[in-house]
């Protein structure tokens, strides 16, 4: 786990999360990167009894990358608020089939929360909320294109389902459309940089990570 850890402080904890894991423990009883983090904060800090730790966010469990977490309750409602006003700024890379017409767009589309799937149109339909997305494309070879991805919303699976909406699945996400399987299910999505204000010092802090090793796609070297 202690490589997984991008930072710490009384305040926060800074995690990269696996692909497969999930986010937070649900009815299966299967490990969670908040509590592999906790029994960690347990450890290294010499916490007796539990140990307050907390997801701001959420990553889908095939899609790895950066999470925060709240170790105070303070600090839980104010990153909480920064994030409902869109004070955080969250890119992702992902790797779709396909070579996209425009090097650059924004996707808006009508989302609904399906069962297990999220459901977009271009029509609004009754209970749908509005989801936006601001992509650019990197590179493209091979069929496949290497995008990096800024929401403007944050829906269930928003990314997943938009991009296949246009016709340009992630790659490995068959839920959504793809023709090609990853190693365990896994996806190429990632969220790979994250900005926001420290919830007490109010400084600007900035994480980045890499994406998985797993991603065998030429167009990332």
């Amino acid at each position: 786990m202690s490589d997984s850890i991008l930072f710490c402080d009384n305040h926060l904890l800074i995690a990269n999360k696996e692909s497969g894991l999930l986010t937070q423990a649900d009815k299966s009883g299967e490990a969670s990167l908040e509590t592999l983090a906790k029994e960690w904060v347990k450890e290294k800090y010499g916490k007796p009894g539990d140990v307050f730790l907390h997801a701001v966010h959420r990553l889908d469990r095939p899609t790895s990358g950066i999470v925060l977490f709240a170790r105070t309750s303070k600090a839980l409602a104010r990153l909480n608020a920064a994030f409902r006003e869109q004070k955080m700024e969250k890119v992702y890379l992902a790797v779709v089939e396909g070579t996209l017409k425009e090097p650059a767009g924004i996707l808006e589309h009508w989302h609904l929360h399906g069962a297990h799937k999220a459901l977009v149109s271009l029509e609004e339909v009754q209970g749908s909320k509005r989801a936006i997305l601001h992509y650019r494309l990197l590179k493209s070879n091979d069929g496949f294109s290497l995008l990096e991805i800024r929401l403007k919303t944050g829906r269930y699976h928003q990314i997943r389902a938009q991009l296949s909406a246009i016709g340009h699945p992630i790659v490995g996400d068959q839920k959504y459309g793809s023709f090609r399987s990853l190693d365990l299910g896994n996806i190429a999505l990632h969220h790979t940089h994250f900005s926001f204000f420290h919830p007490t010092s109010l400084t600007k802090l900035s994480f980045e990570a890499a994406p998985p090793p797993f991603w065998p796609f030429t167009l990332l070297n």
